[in-house]
């Protein structure tokens, strides 16, 4: 076996990495040519790397690192366990202490008579689960034909086949294909597709296609809607006022399930425990996942109502995976809540670091290449532009601009993601108002530099608006 020191030099980290990791959503060739970012380790909200350069992680990883790096209390709920009972199944009747635990806990915390929790290891698969959940509950009610699950383009609900079709990236479709029986609707993006209309208009006319995909289809086949209470990985999308309600009528009107998708906005990220009671919905089911643990252990699930937890057992739901409530990762999970409320890490971003992250956040719209700027308690998106009164993009294909600004956050020392020319945050939940005051600070800079570099480049051109 290849030993390898964390402390070896960084092309020889590099090198060995490129010749046998395969790295997801990444291009692998041009990735080997520039060599990937090694990361060493990590405390509160900031990430070392293998050249020593600290890194404040705008984006809590992959938005999951609720709590913050480097909780000693995580690992030794992890270490406990292990020593315990390190892995049983849940299947052939058995469970284990931490799976009940967790599950008891989640019902206290989800809203309304959110109950009942089947266990994934990521939200990929739970919402996997989903399909096979909402399927078996119409066919369970003498109702089988109802089959189709309506979401919307740019959503983002996993990558597995299932999850991905689910999801409204067309990139993905393009690489394997969608299953059957799943519809998509339009975004409520307002500032990249609204035209003329007022936020409020726009809202409502996005909210009715689903309607009118309900009728074009028929009630009696469409199963559920699946959505994120606002959009993640789709650019941080936060819908007009006017959406959700709307969304809301619809689904109750023809009894239709409603999904929310959970895994990015549960678990404080928006300034409540979820995203669902930020937004005011009654979801039947809810996907959750990353901030359940923060990150520390792979855990996800589904967590059901009253009415569809009893239809579903009244048979024998054929589904399930060998790690679903794996002990280690349920403890894990047990101990992250317990660090979320009794530190009222939860209330403090919805009452305290939200608001003063709101406010800096939202004064970046002073900046010549900023357009908008959109968040709800630790997730924001802003929008670049070349006109900010056309709200027009660039007239570079779309993402150009957006990799250029990430670029300039990473050179300086700042993680944001883009997702095509818009700019994502998602901090750990633990960042202080200091530490507000430095992300804003670099991410100023970064457009500065991002800035001058499309004017060089000759980049600061509009193109039609959609």
């Amino acid at each position: 076996m290849t030993f390898i020191s964390p402390n070896a030099p960084t092309a020889e980290l590099q090198a060995l990495d490129s010749a046998h990791h395969v790295h997801p959503f990444t291009h692998g060739n041009e990735l080997a040519k520039k060599g990937a970012r090694v990361i060493t380790r990590a405390e509160g909200s900031w990430l070392t790397d293998s050249e020593g350069e600290r890194i404040l992680d705008g984006m809590a990883g992959l938005w999951c690192v609720n709590v913050g790096y480097g909780r000693k209390e995580l690992a030794a709920a992890a270490a406990r366990q292990m020593e315990e009972l390190p892995y049983y199944n849940t299947f052939f009747q058995t469970t284990h202490v931490p799976a009940i635990q967790l599950s008891a806990r989640l019902a206290e915390l989800a809203p309304g008579d959110l109950n009942h929790v089947f266990y994934a290891s990521s939200g990929s698969e739970a919402n996997d689960t989903n399909i096979r959940l909402v399927r078996t509950y119409w066919a369970e009610k003498g109702q089988p034909e109802r089959k189709v699950i309506i979401s919307r383009w740019n959503a983002y609900h996993g990558s597995s086949v299932g999850s991905a079709s689910l999801g409204g990236m067309k990139g993905m479709h393009g690489q394997g294909g969608v299953i059957p029986d799943v519809h998509h609707i339009d975004q409520p993006h307002w500032w990249a597709e609204g035209g003329d209309m007022s936020p409020e208009e726009f809202g409502l006319e996005r909210a009715r296609q689903l309607e009118a995909a309900i009728e074009e289809i028929g009630p009696e086949k469409v199963a559920a809607f699946i959505a994120e209470p606002i959009q993640g990985a789709g650019g941080v999308i936060i819908p007009p006022a006017s959406y959700w309600p709307e969304i809301q009528r619809i689904v109750d009107k023809y009894g239709i399930l409603l999904i929310a998708d959970e895994v990015i906005c549960g678990f404080g990220r928006t300034g409540n425990w979820f995203g669902s009671q930020t937004m005011g919905i009654t979801p039947h089911i809810m996907t959750i996942a990353k901030g359940l643990s923060s990150g520390y252990q792979p855990i996800g699930g589904s967590v059901l109502c009253d009415e569809v937890a009893e239809v579903i057992a009244s048979t024998e739901f054929n589904h399930g995976y060998t790690y679903s409530g794996h002990p280690v990762a349920c403890a894990v999970a047990l101990e992250n809540l317990r660090i979320l409320d009794e530190e009222n890490i939860v209330t403090r971003v919805r009452e305290e670091t939200g608001p003063y992250l709101k406010e800096k956040f939202e004064s970046l719209t002073d900046h010549p290449l900023v357009g908008e700027a959109k968040i709800a308690g630790f997730m924001g998106s802003i929008a670049l532009t070349p006109d900010k009164a056309a709200r027009a993009p660039f007239a570079s294909e779309a993402g150009t601009v957006g990799y250029i600004c990430r670029e300039r956050c990473f050179a300086n020392n700042l993680v944001m993601r883009h997702v095509g020319d818009r700019m994502i945050i998602s901090p750990p939940l633990v960042l202080t108002k200091a530490e507000i005051d430095t992300l804003i600070e670099r991410a100023w800079t970064s457009l500065d530099e991002c800035h001058a570099a499309l004017k060089s480049e000759g980049l600061m051109v509009a193109g039609q608006r959609g």
